[in-house]
């Protein structure tokens, strides 16, 4: 319901009665899935009703808007044929009216002006044009279902995009640690288990062998059911997510948690949150009940803690409260590691009242989904093209904010919740709306509202997606693109655009080449009109001073076609997004080559039609 891939804890605990669809914890949703433990409930809603039956109904009641290219081209087709029409009807005024022209004649003047005036190759020429466009960006891994969406991706003001998976990996990190007075980083991303580790920015030689490090990653990187695979597309994990980032970090230190004999283990629950297992470890004597589980529980079943340096001291409660607050602080989920001796009593069975509460406490791991190196580098892109990106996300305030720090797409203002974007009216929304970049613990029906909003301000938006709360907000943006590996099919079918790669440099990307293609298809037009400028002020000129038409509408026609299909579609070829003003000098050459040969055609026709006139009166 909210497109966040971590289980989400349930609980019998009451909520308030305004919670956002995230923080329900006493609630159990329609097409979720339950990762783990059992319950009795009793149902609520059903059909319409529950929260995937309203995004349903949002999805149906959506009005699609016309992209900005069809609004474009009706606008001016509309100008252009009231020009036109306007034009004939005076033109035959004028030659009946003045030179007592022939209706038959006048009303083929019309026509023939007409012809020449409406540029008719322009419909292949764009269809043309746009077709090249996708596939360009199909090799580029953008794939467009919709023709026009190519170039209304070049039109884009603003890209409100998805936080997981789309600008972050959707692969949660180990990035930090505290063991004692001891705060080391941790290099790499993603479940490849190649890093350092390292404090204050320097290699302190932090790896097993460090007596402090070594206890924690044992019990992060042993009391663990999570694997790690390699393929053909890189590293992947089987099992939970948070586990594959433990499994991970105590990979980096070459950890062989095969290496450890397990006795007894107690699976997690999220009625006790902790996980133990007794362990005999490489090269210790001792048995160990090794624990890992929410810091705040582990804290209140330990007595004592280990030092960087590996003695044992007196847990310093406070202390650590600060550290997991601070950790929260930079957007991490902290966890925790415990210890203690075992007893022959838990090499047989672990239970939660048999642990104790004499612990001692090892530290704490940060683990965040950390943002796309390459979606960086995309988001400053943007910035510098004038356009604004904005992250709308299920997840926590604390997360949604740590990642756009990184990233730099806050610009100062702070978080929106989703809380206050329920209690905003329309008119606070699209201030909120325009003035924030961050949105966090959002609905479905919150992300609808504020594409709303930004296109009654009259901002173009493409909205990224991967799941089935992102879908009518995808279906109402100008554009919607969708995640085509962890993408719902509800959402590529709401989607203009779906992305083969699910990385937001690649929206970057599919958003340059659109610019390419709008820019194209201003050069090719800015061509074809002069040229059938030319053509229609040839007839009516000839119409308006009485003269004979120099050229017939299947003439002009003719050419019309031959010079859309020829010259102005080399237009569609061109590979650079450089301003109109940098082309001038080849667009006025290639208009005077066309107005070139429009008057030659006529000098030519016109002489052709006189002589054989004279010729026809010569004659007996």
């Amino acid at each position: 319901m909210t497109g966040e891939s971590v289980p989400a804890d349930k609980t019998t605990a009451a909520v308030e009665k305004d919670a956002p669809l995230g923080d329900r914890t006493g609630m159990l949703f329609s097409s979720s899935m339950v990762a783990s433990g059992s319950g009795t409930g009793v149902v609520v809603a059903t059909g319409a009703q529950a929260e995937i039956g309203r995004i349903n109904a949002m999805i149906s009641g959506v009005e699609t808007l016309e992209t900005p290219l069809t609004r474009q081209i009706a606008s001016f087709s509309t100008w252009l044929s009231a020009i036109v029409f306007i034009a004939s009807l005076v033109l035959i005024a004028v030659g009946r009216l003045l030179h007592g022209t022939d209706l038959v004649d006048l009303l083929l003047a019309a026509v023939g002006f007409a012809v020449a005036a409406i540029p008719e190759g322009l419909p292949a020429l764009i269809t043309i044009t746009l077709a090249l466009g996708v596939q360009t960006m199909a090799r580029q891994k953008a794939i467009t279902r919709k023709l026009p969406a190519v170039q209304t991706l070049g039109s884009v003001t603003t890209i409100c995009s998805d936080k997981t998976g789309t600008l972050t990996k959707n692969e949660m990190t180990v990035v930090k640690g505290v063991v004692g007075d001891l705060e080391f980083d941790v290099s790499g991303a993603g479940y490849e288990p190649r890093g350092s580790v390292t404090a204050g920015g320097q290699d302190l030689d932090l790896d097993l062998s460090h007596p402090g490090i070594r206890p924690l990653v044992e019990a992060v990187g042993t009391v663990n059911d999570a694997d790690l695979t390699e393929n053909g597309d890189g590293w992947t994990i089987v099992g939970e997510p948070t586990e594959g980032a433990l499994r991970t970090f105590a990979a980096k230190l070459d950890l062989d948690h095969q290496a450890a004999r397990r006795h007894a283990t107690l699976p997690f629950s999220s009625d006790y949150k902790f996980m133990a297992a007794a362990l005999d470890l490489p090269d210790r004597e001792d048995t160990y009940v090794l624990v890992k589980g929410a810091p705040d529980v582990l804290l209140a079943r330990s007595t004592t803690q280990i030092e960087a340096d590996g003695q044992r001291s007196e847990l310093q409660l406070e202390t650590w409260q600060q550290r997991i607050e601070d950790l929260s602080n930079q957007g991490l989920r902290a966890l925790a590691a415990a210890r203690r001796t075992a007893s022959d009593q838990d090499t047989g069975e672990i239970t939660p009242d048999s642990l104790g509460h004499e612990l001692q406490f090892l530290g704490l791991v940060g683990i965040v989904d950390p943002p796309r190196e390459e979606a960086m580098a995309a988001v400053r892109s943007c910035r510098d093209a004038g356009i604004v990106v904005k992250m709308i996300t299920g997840d926590h305030a604390g997360t949604a904010t740590a990642i756009v720090r990184q990233m730099c797409i806050d610009d100062g203002a702070g978080a929106v919740t989703g809380v206050e974007l329920e209690a905003a009216d329309d008119a606070t929304l699209q201030h909120l709306a325009l003035t924030h970049n961050v949105f966090a613990r959002t609905s479905p029906e919150h992300k609808l509202r504020l594409v709303r909003a930004l296109q009654d301000h009259g901002d173009v938006v493409a909205m990224t997606g991967d799941g089935v709360n992102d879908a009518p907000a995808l279906r109402r943006a100008d554009v919607g693109v969708a995640m085509g590996i962890k993408g719902t099919e509800v959402t590529k079918e709401s989607a203009e655009v779906v992305l083969g790669d699910d990385n937001f440099a690649t929206i970057e990307t599919a958003v340059e080449e659109g610019r390419r293609i709008y820019d194209n298809l201003r050069k090719a037009i800015v061509f074809i009109l002069p040229t059938n400028g030319a053509q229609s002020l040839v007839i009516l000129l000839a119409a308006l001073l009485g003269w004979m038409l120099p050229l017939t509408p299947l003439q002009i026609l003719w050419v019309n076609m031959a010079v859309a299909v020829t010259l102005a579609f080399a237009f569609a070829f061109a590979f650079d997004t450089r301003p109109l003003g940098a082309d001038a000098l080849l667009i006025a050459t290639a208009m005077g080559a066309a107005v070139f040969v429009i008057v030659e055609v006529t000098k030519a026709l016109t002489n052709a039609v006189v002589s054989r006139r004279k010729r026809a009166t010569a004659s007996p």
